[in-house]
């Protein structure tokens, strides 16, 4: 027998695809103007970025799922070398380690050294995004970070003492891990359809192959901006849709809890990443269009100061406005000093439970964290961009 599903999750899904072949058609049609730009600007950012961060992702999840390793279990037994288990899993792309990290922490039995060097290592969801476009920047990164996590924790730990800001020992932590919920099972298999053929354009564009002028056809001039554009509405509309309707109708929406499965996860966040890359992409391409504005252009005449914004964009809690910084760099309007300085800045989602359980730690980690993040930020922009 079938599994119901609920009334207003089978609205939301034939909604979505309704909005999706909107936009596809809409392609169709030849736009220009505006409307181009912002086709553009959705294919782009699902060619280009989506189908690599969703190829990432199932590859760190199946392996993830193949180990098997209890992450928590190893971090809270491992007592001279909590600080570097600690950012091992904040080093992890992600917030998934991290937040392990806080979420032991309460319990009492970590010290505020592994906080540190796990909120310091930390690259949040941002990170899927960079390995996926320039690996070798991306795994440099979390090495750079995994290292500044360790010194960091254990300068702490030495400086203040294993015991400060240890919390009183707990008996049990309420799981504060990130909810991966799917929307249904036909939509999830529609996604694939779509991310399938996206990914071998993705390759293909990444190869530097034409792919309208060798697949184009009468009857479908720009595959591309078609299929890019619908796929990078339907990621961002399944990302938003939950959220937009649990506000109208809380009572309404189905809450019962479900298993995730790796692929809701893989879709979760992926239309995450992607909703914020689509901003990015938009705010890049219609200030050009619009105000005549180059981002690239005003960076550069102001380029002292770009690490500086990234790492206090780095203080601001969750994975968005870190996926936005990182988009910037990828399009080339920000330095690699400035993606230094917000990587180790940032803490991801993390904060926000880090926030909620101690909040004086949550702000003195992250204030210490910008140590490393000036240093190393202003010193790869003076000694190596600029020498």
């Amino acid at each position: 027998m079938l599994a119901s599903v609920h009334p207003l999750r089978q609205i939301q899904s034939v909604a979505i695809v309704l909005i999706a072949f909107f936009v596809f058609q809409l392609s169709l049609l030849s736009p220009s103007g505006l409307t181009d730009v912002v086709l553009k600007a959705l294919a782009d950012a699902y060619i280009q970025v989506t189908s690599f961060v969703a190829a990432t992702l199932f590859l760190f999840y199946a392996a993830e799922r193949i180990t098997g390793i209890d992450a928590e279990k190893l971090l809270t037994e491992s007592k001279s070398s909590q600080v570097a288990m600690a950012a091992f899993l904040g080093a992890l792309p992600g917030c998934g380690g991290a937040i392990i990290v806080i979420t032991q922490y309460v319990t009492g039995r970590l010290s505020f050294g592994a906080v540190m060097a796990a909120l310091t290592a930390t690259m949040g969801d941002a990170a899927f995004l960079l390995i996926a476009q320039e690996p070798l920047t991306g795994i440099s990164i979390l090495i750079m970070g995994f290292a500044v996590g360790v010194v960091s924790g254990y300068l702490v730990n030495a400086i203040h003492g294993p015991d400060f800001l240890r919390q009183p020992a707990v008996s049990a932590v309420a799981d504060l891990s990130p909810e991966h919920q799917g929307i249904g099972g036909w939509l999830n298999r529609f996604w694939i359809a779509l991310f399938v053929p996206g990914l071998i354009f993705g390759i293909m564009a990444a190869l530097q192959i034409d792919i309208d002028a060798l697949l184009g056809s009468d009857i479908l001039p720009s595959p591309s901006l078609t299929l890019g554009a619908a796929g990078g509405i339907l990621s961002v509309m399944m990302f938003l849709m939950p959220k937009i309707l649990r506000s109208l109708a809380p009572r309404m929406m189905d809450a019962t809890p479900e298993q995730p499965s790796m692929l809701n996860r893989v879709i979760s966040d992926t239309n995450f990443v992607t909703a914020w890359v689509v901003l990015a992409f938009l705010a890049f391409e219609v200030s050009v269009y619009v105000f005549d504005i180059d981002l690239k252009d005003l960076f550069s005449g102001y380029s002292v100061f770009a690490p500086i914004i990234a790492i206090l964009l780095g203080f601001l809690p969750g994975c968005g406005p870190q996926v936005l910084v990182t988009t910037l760099y990828l399009a080339g309007a920000i330095p690699l000093s400035a993606q230094i300085g917000n990587a180790i800045s940032n803490d991801g989602d993390a904060l926000f439970p880090a926030i909620a359980i101690a909040p004086k730690v949550a702000i003195i980690a992250t204030l210490y964290s910008a140590i490393p993040a000036l240093i190393l930020g202003y010193g790869w922009m003076f000694f190596v961009e600029n020498s």
